[in-house]
């Protein structure tokens, strides 16, 4: 199947399909007399695991290393239990940081009961006191908490930064 075809298969993006290829997750494809790329089910087999993967939120490095088990099934997986119970640990430590800025905006938020004029309005204004005040204003911001919603043109999904 050509790539246009994995990526409807997949509900993957073309262009993260060639990240994938380009990062060595998913193999170079084979090449018709044409260069089109001609995937198989194996590969498109590797990509959903890939995607599943992505989809529970594992860096590309711990997807990476959990191929290398797959590649090699005779291979003692308490590496890949290790990595598991890291990566549990790095979410339960996200579900803190999220607990904790649910309460900051929870608490921000009592600063304004009714709508009125901007100039004094309570939430804007203790942002703006909140801001001024020493190494408070560059706090850790709590990743992967929801989508975009500008219309800046968006990286590939794959590119997420490891931990």
């Amino acid at each position: 199947m050509k790539i246009g075809e994995l990526a409807t298969l997949t509900h993957t993006p073309v262009e993260t399909i060639r990240y994938y290829e380009r990062e060595g997750l998913l193999p170079e494809a084979a090449r018709t007399g044409g260069n089109y790329r001609i995937y198989n089910e194996a590969q498109a087999a590797r990509l959903s695991f890939i995607r599943h993967c992505r989809s529970l939120d594992m860096t590309l490095d711990e997807i990476s290393t959990l191929l290398r088990f797959k590649d090699a099934p005779t291979r003692n997986c308490s590496d890949v239990n290790a990595l598991l119970d890291a990566h549990i640990g790095h979410v339960a430590a996200r579900i803190r940081e999220l607990r904790q800025l649910e309460k900051q905006l929870k608490n921000l938020r009592e600063q304004c009961h009714e709508a009125q004029d901007a100039a004094h309005c309570g939430i804007l204004n203790e942002l703006t006191d909140l801001a001024s005040r020493p190494g408070h204003a560059h706090a850790g911001h709590v990743h992967g908490t929801h989508a975009r919603t500008t219309t800046r043109k968006a990286a590939p999904a794959a590119q997420k930064p490891g931990r």
